[in-house]
């Protein structure tokens, strides 16, 4: 069962995307903030993230580059708000750029898509 990190600063947003995955056979942890995320990815292990952007205390964007460096290979679904953020050079850097919506199906389809790419068969 792949492991999923969400990242978001709105408690409704984690409960929401972790009810959801749960629902569709992933094992869900969320964190509400970039604080530690390095220590926790490291903890954790999950098989992708997904960030949030716009987070009231970090940007989601430097979170990106920082998981990149240490993280090269560990998939990340950008999901925010703001579709702007997709002119950010930064973003290219993610292996997918979602808008977040209640209808979660665009989020689980790359997912699924970015699961399939990164885990051996």
């Amino acid at each position: 069962m792949p492991k999923l990190l969400i990242v978001d600063d709105e408690e409704h947003i984690r409960f929401l995307y972790a009810e959801e995955l749960a629902d569709e056979g992933y094992e869900v942890v969320t964190h509400d903030s970039g604080d530690q995320l390095l220590e926790m990815i490291e903890a954790e292990k999950p098989d992708l993230v997904v960030l949030d952007i716009k987070m009231v205390d970090y940007n989601g964007l430097d979170l990106l580059q920082d998981i990149r460096n240490k993280h090269y290979d560990l998939p990340v679904i950008l999901c925010t708000a703001y579709d702007t953020f997709k002119e950010d050079m930064k973003s290219i850097a993610a292996d997918f750029y979602v808008i977040k919506s209640f209808d979660l199906t665009e989020l689980k389809n790359k997912i699924k898509m970015a699961l399939e790419t990164a885990m051996p068969q």
